[in-house]
């Protein structure tokens, strides 16, 4: 409660008796405020979103299955049925206890369903509950039940009991997984894989080390690099399969763990408007496997639109996991390793106390069999006939079986007395005596073997768990398939869905600017580099308009890292200084920063600009004022004698003079060296980074051989954002000279063929063997030479070994080929080609070339002059010019050749 302030306080706080103080009042929460939000929060975590660490399961799940083991008879019941006796243990509405016999249904593991359950591909809901059937499966009538391992309690209204967990003897919560939403706190578990949660459990129970990864009934890709275990602060990347069923059409085949069909192609036609992907039309086939065709429009690339599948739509998803569960009575985060640790240790006391009980019923058991056996055999029933009470009657059999009993394992009580009373007269009559040693010595051999289980419990264990995957194991292989991705950036796969236009003289780029020079298409989240006369250029995001600076020479898209692209570049330092040559590259920047490529001086301007995408340098012809005495006006210069630097050097002196213009004579070849390219197996990608195995060094001409084993095949030029198909067999560099040799069966004519071809048409896909399905590529050779082995499936014909090279000559790829042999064959080797010397490529002469890797960045700049003279120089001209340039060089490739 707030304090009172008296008048004459109240006074001396206020010197203007016009102004009020207003105090704040604190008031605190007391009497069911206190309590209730903490006792809902309890409520909620314990008893409705997160599930127990014991069995797996929430409490509507646990109430479900206990529900549907009261009605268990082997037949299937309503939905509806089962859902009204569950009420009787949760307190909560019908709906909400359908939804999650569904959803436990899906996992496809407890329930053996019956009807229209949903589709959890498609998303479709399961029919209304009076409409579909359901049973426990026998996988859950063996792991999950157990009465006489279960611990009670009372239901909700005290009318029934209820198991407090239910004696699972199986990792079953992360089999199923988990996710669910509570009052200051949530659970994400990610579903497993049965087989590998078993492996676990063995590998465990043996000592030795395992890892668990999740698995999804909806397949896809997953990239598990940092699932940290399934703690707080993981995540898990999933990706839909996606593959190339022609060069305009897609297939998606499996879809993310999260998504279903109708999300899926929600979030492609939300892309598709936004214009980040280009797509012509959609199919979905989905029925029991998922099918959505993706139609592209011409001139798409296929695989540039799988990376902005991936980039902007839900064919890519992140997951976070977060394990919660409850043990104990209070929520605890922990990492699914513990998780499987902890269940599997709860088997084996599980195990271990129904053996503890099998064992103490068959002691019983055999117990009660041998008083029955001295009972009768000692005809001690004769011994109560003159008894008249029932006290008489007990005493009398004590005293019967007293000499007898020495071997019994433990004492006779008033209930086994009790129950030989109870022997019939006919079980008397025609009692057995060697039936009861046999069944005795059973007894005795079970209680041996039940206490060997219990001396050697973790083997008991292991074979367990062996016996469940045996059991129930088949079909439920891992279905998910383990990739590490590469990250995709969204920029170089985004589609152009603007163009871009420019107003050199006033300045101002962006894609509105329609009635003035159209400059490319571009993305709306690509950037634009811009370089204007004052020797200015910057790089800003694409816009509708944006002004630059005047005298725009040259806009293009900017690629970030872009190390392959080479700015050759000639300015006048000043109004009146010496002109500079230099050729750059621009790979990072600030956004929207203004970087002067000139030497800073006021007046600097711009003679000559040219953008070369593959490190172009070509030859022009400067043509000098005619000021003074100047007696070499023209003459030609070629940028390949200079050295590719960094944008911020000066460059090498040019000319003192004024220069009057600089023409383009003629182009030049790459100073760029061929760019080595990697292919990553681990993540089925092309690289520049040294990541997996080089394929080759790859001029601007060469290209990539694709050879798949449904036998297509194409030369295409490499690109890094290529995808490959899952089938692919040869992966290389493209001679265009060397012949492709392939034995395959052919469907239609039932026969082994030889092959040898060239391949014709490149940038096209093409089928070298028969489209008849059941056609099948046996081996393909890229050896000059190669050398087969032909193994026959009967054992007295001798292995054929075949020379390709003699046995065929080089024929059209379309070509049938020649009969290989008409008997049936076991098995085709490629062997060791023969040795072949193959022809040197092409070397372009007098080319200095340069690794993007060595394009140095240096701030200081190496002055060599140009001296114009038009008579010939004589050699003690030569010598004292060569000794200049050697002072100032620094570097061999930067010189400018003069002679």
């Amino acid at each position: 409660m707030s304090e009172e302030i008296n008048e004459n306080e109240h006074e001396e706080l206020l010197p203007n008796a016009a102004e009020t103080v207003q105090e704040e009042t604190i008031t605190k929460v007391t009497g069911m405020y206190k309590e209730w939000f903490l006792d809902y929060a309890s409520y909620v975590i314990l008893e409705r979103a997160v599930p127990a660490l014991m069995d797996g399961l929430k409490p509507v799940q646990r109430r479900i299955m206990h529900s549907m083991k009261d009605l268990d008879d082997g037949r299937y019941n309503k939905v509806a049925n089962i859902v009204g006796h569950t009420m009787q243990y949760h307190p909560h509405g019908d709906a909400s206890i359908a939804d999650a016999m569904v959803q436990i249904g899906q996992k496809e593991l407890l329930i053996d369903m019956q009807g229209n359950w949903g589709n959890i591909l498609t998303g479709d809901r399961a029919a209304a509950s009076r409409y579909i059937e359901a049973r426990l499966s026998k996988f859950a009538l063996e792991v999950v039940f157990n009465p006489k391992t279960t611990k009670w309690q009372a239901s909700y209204d005290g009318r029934k009991k209820e198991p407090v967990n239910l004696p699972v003897k199986f990792p079953l919560l992360l089999a199923q997984g988990a996710e669910g939403i509570a009052v200051g706190l949530s659970t994400k578990i990610l579903p497993h894989n049965f087989n590998e949660l078993i492996d676990a459990s063995i590998k465990y129970l043996k000592g030795k080390p395992f890892t668990i990864l999740p698995d999804f009934l909806t397949g896809g890709i997953a990239d598990f690099t940092h699932y940290n275990d399934g703690k707080r602060g993981g995540r898990v990347r999933v990706r839909a399969k996606i593959s190339q069923l022609d060069k305009k059409t897609l297939v998606i085949t499996e879809i993310p763990f999260g998504t279903t069909t109708t999300t899926l192609i929600e979030s492609i036609i939300k892309a598709n408007e936004k214009g980040t992907i280009k797509i012509k039309k959609i199919e979905d086939n989905t029925a029991a496997e998922v099918e959505i065709l993706l139609h592209l429009p011409p001139n798409v690339s296929p695989d540039k639109t799988i990376d902005a599948l991936f980039a902007f739509t839900s064919c890519e998803n992140s997951i976070s996991p977060l394990c919660c569960i409850i043990d104990d009575n209070k929520p605890l985060f922990g990492g699914v390793t513990q998780m499987l640790k902890h269940s599997t240790d709860n088997t084996v006391q599980l195990l271990k106390l129904e053996l503890e009980i099998q064992l103490n019923e068959l002691e019983e058991h055999w117990h009660f069999a041998s008083l029955e056996r001295i009972f009768i055999e000692n005809r001690i029933y004769r011994d109560i006939e003159e008894e008249e009470t029932w006290e008489g009657v007990i005493k009398a059999i004590d005293e019967g079986l007293k000499p007898h009993i020495a071997h019994l394992k433990r004492t006779i009580t008033i209930e086994d007395i009790e129950r030989l009373t109870e022997i019939k007269i006919k079980k008397i009559s025609k009692f057995d005596i060697d039936k009861a040693k046999q069944f005795i010595e059973s007894l005795e051999e079970k209680i041996a073997g039940v206490k060997h289980h219990l001396n050697h419990l973790i083997d008991f264990a292991v074979d367990y768990f062996k016996n469940l995957k045996e059991k129930y194991g088949k079909g439920r292989e891992r279905k998910t398939e383990i990739r590490i991705f590469d990250d995709i950036e969204a920029t170089k796969v985004a589609m152009n869905n603007a163009k871009l236009y420019v107003n050199r003289a006033e300045g101002f780029v962006g894609t509105s600017l329609k009635k003035d020079e159209f400059v490319t298409d571009c993305s709306d989240i690509d950037d634009v580099i811009i370089f204007r006369k004052d020797g200015k250029m910057m790089v800003t995001k694409v816009d509708a308009k944006t002004f630059v600076g005047k005298d725009i020479i040259h806009v293009a898209v900017f690629k970030k890292k872009d190390k392959r692209t080479v700015y050759n570049y000639i300015y006048r330092d000043g109004a009146k200084g010496p002109s500079y040559m230099k050729r750059f590259t621009v790979t990072g920047i600030t956004r929207d920063k203004e970087y002067d490529l000139t030497n800073g001086n006021k007046g600097s301007e711009v003679h000559y600009f040219s953008a070369n995408p593959n490190g172009e340098a070509e030859v022009v012809t400067i043509n000098l004022r005619s000021v003074g005495s100047i007696k070499k006006l023209k003459w030609d210069i070629d940028f390949a004698d200079l050295a590719i630097k960094g944008r911020d050097v000066r460059g090498n002196t040019l000319t003192k003079y004024a220069i009057k213009s600089i023409d383009f004579k003629s182009e030049g070849v790459s100073t760029l060296k061929p760019r080595k390219i990697w292919f990553d197996d681990t993540v089925q990608r092309l690289n520049v980074d040294e990541r997996g195995d080089l394929l080759g060094e790859f001029k601007a001409e060469d290209k990539l051989l694709i050879i798949t084993q449904q036998g297509k095949i194409k030369a295409v030029k490499p690109d890094l954002a290529m995808h490959f198909e899952d089938d692919m067999i040869v992966l290389e560099k493209w001679k265009p000279n060397k012949p492709i040799s392939a034995i395959y069966y052919d469907g239609e004519k039932e026969r082994y063929f030889v092959k040898r071809f060239l391949i014709e048409t490149t940038e096209k896909e093409e089928l070298f063997i028969s489209d008849h399905p059941k056609s099948q590529l046996e081996i393909v050779a890229t050896d000059y030479r190669p050398i087969t082995e032909v193994i026959f499936s009967k054992r007295n014909l001798d292995n054929l070994i075949v020379n390709l090279e003699e046995f065929i000559s080089i024929k059209g790829i379309k070509a049938l080929g020649n009969q290989l042999t008409t008997e049936k064959i076991k098995q085709i080797n490629l062997l060791e080609p023969l040795p072949f010397e193959e022809p040197e490529e092409e070397i372009i002469e007098d080319v200095d070339v340069v690794d993007e890797e060595e394009i140095i960045e240096e701030t200081l700049p190496l002055e060599i002059p140009i001296i114009e003279k038009s008579t010939p120089f004589d050699e003690e001209e030569k010598q004292i010019i060569k000794k200049k340039i050697e002072k100032k060089k620094n570097d061999d490739d930067s010189q400018i050749k003069l002679f």
